[in-house]
């Protein structure tokens, strides 16, 4: 069964630059969770879009065929780490339809927030 699109889009990126709690459980961070119910591998491409700077990316992520992949923009690191307390977007695009959601734990305060929402898809 194939179900998603090849092209998502989240336009409202921040990771921020401090936490409150143990790490890395509790780490302020910005998240997408890729799934992909076909029976082959979906190679996506993430680009990260800012305001004042040109693009970073291509990011190259792999999400095995009948499987799920949870990335944090935190730990992207090839070809450049994604600055925290700033804003961006991103573009995924995948060889397959998949299915993105987009999530943030923001644990600067005590109370944390937790913000999730599905991506705008194409």
């Amino acid at each position: 069964m194939q179900i998603g699109k090849k092209i998502w889009a989240i336009p409202e990126g921040y990771i921020p630059a401090w936490s409150n709690g143990p790490s890395p459980e509790m780490t302020s961070h910005e998240a997408a969770c890729i799934l992909n119910t076909n029976s082959q591998d979906a190679h996506v491409t993430l680009t990260i879009y800012f305001a004042d700077r040109e693009p970073a990316g291509p990011y190259q992520i792999l999400v095995p065929a009948l499987r799920t992949k949870h990335i944090r923009f935190n730990d992207l690191d090839e070809p450049e780490k994604i600055p925290p307390g700033l804003s961006y977007s991103s573009v995924f695009m995948a060889d397959v339809p998949v299915v993105i959601q987009h999530t943030r734990l923001d644990s600067r305060q005590s109370e944390n927030a937790l913000l999730s929402t599905i991506a705008y898809s194409e």
